[in-house]
């Protein structure tokens, strides 16, 4: 049905480490959807697959987007996910065509990402570090609100004894201790939230390779 859904993989809307991703339809209930396909010997592997899926179907939080369902055909693994129609938050902040967001809008936004994290860290069953704390995974709505692909770690820390996990993130946004560490924790997710909160407040990237020669 997912493979209907987006007619044999025709429209991709964004690539990742995991594979791609593809604007679909459920023809059962004509639901636009977003298809996550983790190809085969991507660096998810099944297990942190069945890991999201699991995670995902228990989260309730008004951020987290929606996970209508998901499927492996052959060698592909599916997920379907909520279709937030305006992309990330990238595309207004650094769009050519002019779109921007006013204060109020990135307010909203930046507060509904940090009640997103304080659900992953403190209010869900367990506490969960995201995998990938970065403005291309801050989805956009048809009311832009915001909205979060909640990536998490197979390992997610055991309550009150939070542990470090291999980190996969994106320069720019990883704390200071990756350096030396190449772990996360909650903490390293509060670090990669001031980035990212720097970077809708100012509109400029984490890191800017030509201003940083030059300075």
């Amino acid at each position: 049905e997912l493979y209907g859904a987006t007619k044999g993989f025709k429209e991709e809307l964004g690539k990742g480490g995991f594979g791609s991703v593809y604007k679909g339809v459920l023809s059962r209930s004509g639901i636009e959807v977003a298809v996550k396909r983790v190809s085969h010997g991507s660096k998810q592997g099944m297990r942190e697959f069945v890991v999201e899926i699991s995670s995902l179907g228990r989260m309730r939080h008004r951020i987290v987007v929606q996970l209508h369902g998901w499927c492996r055909r052959c060698d592909d693994l599916l997920l379907a996910y909520e279709f937030m129609p305006y992309g990330s938050i990238d595309n207004f902040l650094f769009d050519v065509k002019g779109r921007s967001l006013s204060w109020e809008q990135r307010f909203k936004i930046l507060k509904g990402i940090a009640s997103g994290l304080l659900y992953l860290h403190e209010e869900w069953e367990q506490v969960v570090v995201h995998r990938d704390v970065k403005a291309s995974n801050v989805l956009l709505d048809g009311d832009l609100m915001a909205g979060w692909v909640i990536l998490v770690f197979p390992d997610s820390m055991s309550m009150g004894h939070p542990k470090a996990t291999q980190i996969v993130g994106s320069f720019g946004y990883m704390a200071p201790e990756f350096s030396s560490t190449w772990k996360s924790s909650t903490s390293a997710n509060v670090y990669s939230y001031g980035a990212l909160l720097l970077k809708v407040a100012y509109g400029r990237r984490p890191i800017e390779p030509e201003r940083h020669c030059e300075e």
